[in-house]
């Protein structure tokens, strides 16, 4: 799952709604990306309730 913001600042509530969206669509990884600060800010998220 990939997920764009443009933010000036990433708040922890963006990084939670996007580990709920790998729980709920049972992803292994995801990535949430933020364009609106000056310098690229990334993360890279796991799911630990993964299930193949």
């Amino acid at each position: 799952m990939v997920e764009l913001k443009a933010l000036i600042q990433l708040e922890p509530v963006y990084l939670a709604q996007a580990i709920n969206y790998l729980k709920a669509f049972n992803l292994p990884i995801g990535l949430l990306i933020n364009f609106g600060n000056t310098k690229l800010q990334f993360h890279r998220l796991n799911n630990k309730k993964f299930r193949p």
